[in-house]
């Protein structure tokens, strides 16, 4: 996917993007691919495999859920990596506010340095472990939407990110291949954090259809205080 092929796929959307957003991708990927040499960000380099399968990717959220074009939403992006879907969905749609907790603190130093080239205000970068965030009084039972793309299988994933979600709130997965499967093993968990699963979008991506999922659950109720467990117990011991 070429950047006009990827401004055309939008447009079919209804996502019009600017010169100056069509310019902080070129930015991003340029920046991306130059740390990548020294920083292990992601396996795919190629420009026209980056803006498929991590800009237009990270952006399919608001394919489905309008709020994130418009809403001026706190979103908490968990394990976000190299800002995947965060950073791309505050490009396109700068009323979000967004925070963003990664475990390594290189990806965070990498993140700094984008955020600042690229010029975006409203966005925080938290050094944490999603379990040691999601006991914080500042992140627990806070946030409007808490995005996860490519971290864990669902029944630990939403042990990871529903306790950030306020009552009211949306935890939006991104996911890919046997997402069925991963759903029907997180049930209980998500149950016991206090969600309800509102929706699970299926899709194919453009060119490649490759299969993609955007699973929408509901925070309904508040987490149980011992969730989320001490790092590393969700993925151990998860609640299935």
């Amino acid at each position: 996917m070429n950047i006009e092929e990827f401004k055309a796929e939008l447009a079919k959307q209804q996502i019009q993007l600017t010169d100056k957003q069509l310019t902080q991708f070129k930015q991003y990927f340029e920046l991306l691919v130059q740390t990548n040499e020294h920083v292990n960000l992601t396996t795919i380099t190629e420009e026209p495999a980056v803006y498929l399968k991590h800009f237009y990717d990270s952006l399919t959220p608001a394919f489905f859920i309008a709020g994130l074009r418009d809403t001026h939403w706190h979103l908490c992006d968990v394990g976000a990596g190299a800002g995947f879907p965060s950073i791309p969905l505050k490009i396109v749609f700068p009323e979000l506010e967004v925070t963003i907790v990664d475990s390594l603190n290189k990806r965070i130093n990498f993140l700094k340095e984008l955020v600042a080239q690229l010029g975006l205000t409203g966005v925080h970068l938290v050094h944490a472990r999603a379990e040691e965030f999601g006991q914080d009084k500042t992140a627990r039972g806070q946030f409007d939407i808490v995005t996860a793309r490519a971290v864990a299988r669902m029944s630990v994933l939403v042990e990871l990110c529903l306790p950030m979600v306020k009552v009211g709130g949306k935890m939006i997965a991104l996911k890919a291949a046997k997402t069925n499967d991963e759903l029907a093993a997180g049930a209980k968990a998500i149950q016991t954090m206090g969600g309800v699963l509102e929706a699970d979008y299926e899709f194919k991506l453009p060119q490649s259809n490759d299969e993609r999922h955007i699973v929408v659950i509901n925070k309904i109720k508040n987490t149980p205080k011992k969730y989320p467990r001490k790092p590393g117990t969700p993925a151990k011991e998860p609640i299935e």
